[in-house]
């Protein structure tokens, strides 16, 4: 399906444009204003942003200092509700802005006490804040931001000794409401100056982490350990350290890991010969053979390799679906070069993976066996990868000469970024770097030689077989009262209509629809469907 196409870009330069055109003190008066019309909590965000910003600007500028006696009322408001076991999410609110006010205005100590005495209770639930699932959902504040401010405050108040071991302890007790997955990266988020004797506590924090790691005593769970040696060593040892990890650990995680930072940084010949290694170590998981053959065939594209065939049908042989089956053979520059790979192809599917065989017959033009596979495939499951059904259809209905819009978007589909027959192989899930192309099978069919079924033998049978298929599709979900699924069997039924230039499955479709009399929403998208296709 295609996107549609987005008036934001537009937008976004308009305003960029204005805004350079204003006064600094035409700025403030729009920001003040704007930021008052805002609701409670989106207002608490954004004043929170913008001092921040400040604070961190090197204007010298910094937030009211906060009192000994503030931070009092902090922790004895919060020794009362932990009593009571609740309190109102704004008088939270106001005292999480007071540990950030005093955090910016770097009066560590104070924020430290306050955060402490109030982040790890909510985290917890030892104070009740009406949410239902988490505390973000009533809060203005950004207590995410407060509990790494917190780690910054203990980083910046703890003898640098202790500082290891302190920040492991708290960011256990704020893990909750907080975002650690890279605690180094988070903590440098926050911080308004650098850290303090940073190669030392490196060297501390990594050796905590590698205890850890080694005997998976964290509190957090053991990938969690591992994801942050991970990163310590990156910072101590760049990716040579990852590498070393990487060979010693054979975990997967530990190998991409490596493999992507690689990439990140742009070193696609070393990224080549890493992937290729990392393939070899997983030798037996096939997602991950997938996934490191497919980074071996997007770093061969990207260090100008000659040979990128070779690597797209690695990545295939290695680890059998769809997209990497369309890459392997949207690299055959001809139609004979296509024949050949398919006929290879062909010869080495597995069984199973009856969407990827549906592709092949019909690109072989073996149309017999695709509609004896459509016409046998199950009623249900159409979704899972392995089902022909989903690739049958509308390339089958486009060799038929169906132009409709629903088999067109059906069509294009296949190719999409997202499609859902999809394995998840990290070289397609962004959009802001390099990236692996996926040929559609509408220009496979193309550059196969194949445009229209024009044999009215073929035709006939094809046609069959679609109509038996959108039976069985009909029975599937009636039976299982799928409801939500109606409109898809449906489309089926009217993309059957839409490919018959007489009027057999007009008839077939009247038919069913009075055979299912006592299914009024399957009749409703029924009718519907048939009024689209027509």
């Amino acid at each position: 399906m295609r996107r549609a196409r987005s008036s934001q870009p537009a937008k976004a330069a308009d305003l960029e444009g204005a805004l350079s055109t204003l006064s600094a003190d035409e700025l403030r008066e729009i920001v003040v204003r704007t930021v008052s019309e805002l609701d409670e909590r989106a207002q608490a965000r954004v004043t929170a942003s913008i001092i921040a910003r400040a604070a961190r600007s090197g204007s010298g500028w910094s937030p009211a200092g906060i009192s000994a006696k503030q931070v009092k009322e902090a922790t004895e408001f919060v020794r009362a509700a932990v009593r009571s076991g609740g309190a109102e999410p704004s008088e939270v609110d106001g005292y999480l802005q007071r540990g950030s006010a005093a955090f910016l205005g770097r009066d560590y100590s104070s924020a430290r006490q306050i955060f402490g005495a109030l982040i790890p209770p909510v985290a917890n639930g030892d104070i009740d804040l009406g949410y239902h699932e988490m505390p973000e959902e009533v809060l203005g504040a950004d207590i995410a931001t407060c509990a790494a401010q917190y780690v910054v405050a203990i980083y910046m108040t703890e003898p640098a000794s202790d500082r290891a071991t302190a920040l492991r302890e708290a960011i256990s007790a704020v893990r909750n409401v907080g975002s650690f997955s890279e605690p180094l990266r988070e903590l440098e988020r926050v911080a308004i100056e650098p850290l303090p004797a940073l190669n030392t506590f490196l060297s501390q924090w990594h050796e905590l982490i590698e205890r850890e790691a080694a005997t998976g005593l964290s509190d957090d769970s053991d990938f969690d350990a591992h994801r942050w040696q991970r990163e310590v060593v990156l910072r101590l040892e760049g990716t040579e350290g990852l590498a070393r990890v990487a060979r010693s650990t054979r975990r997967p995680e530990d190998l991409n890991a490596w493999c992507s930072t690689l990439a990140e940084d742009g070193k696609w010949t070393d990224a080549l010969a890493a992937n290729v290694e990392a393939a070899a170590i997983v030798s037996g998981n096939d997602y991950w053979i997938g996934a490191f053959l497919d980074g071996a065939a997007l770093a061969a594209k990207m260090s100008g390799q000659r040979d990128l065939a070779a690597y797209f049908e690695r990545a295939w042989r290695g680890s059998p679906s769809l997209p990497r089956l369309l890459r392997w053979l949207g690299t055959s520059a001809t139609k004979a070069a296509l024949a050949r790979n398919v006929a290879a192809a062909t010869a080495a599917c597995p069984a199973q993976a009856s969407r990827q065989r549906m592709l092949l017959l019909i690109l072989a033009r073996d149309f017999d066996s695709a509609a004896q596979s459509l016409a046998t495939s199950a009623g249900l499951g159409w979704s899972h990868k392995d089902h022909p059904g989903r690739l049958a259809f509308p390339a089958l209905a486009h060799l038929l000469g169906d132009q409709s819009p629903a088999t067109q978007r059906a069509l294009e589909g296949l190719s999409h970024d997202g499609i859902d027959f999809d394995d998840g192989d990290w070289a397609e899930d962004a959009t802001d770097r390099p990236r692996l192309e996926m040929p559609s099978v509408e220009g496979l069919l193309e550059r196969a030689g194949l445009q229209r079924i024009t044999d009215r033998t073929t035709r006939s049978t094809v046609l069959v077989s679609m109509r038996t298929a959108a039976e069985r599709r009909v029975a599937g979900v009636t039976g299982e009262k799928r409801r939500r699924h109606y409109g898809d069997a449906a489309q089926l039924v009217a993309t059957c209509v839409a490919c018959d230039a007489t009027d057999v499955s007009a008839t077939w479709a009247e038919a069913l629809k009075a055979e299912y009399r006592r299914f009024p929403a399957l009749r409703a998208e029924l009718d519907l469907a048939m009024r689209a296709a027509r």
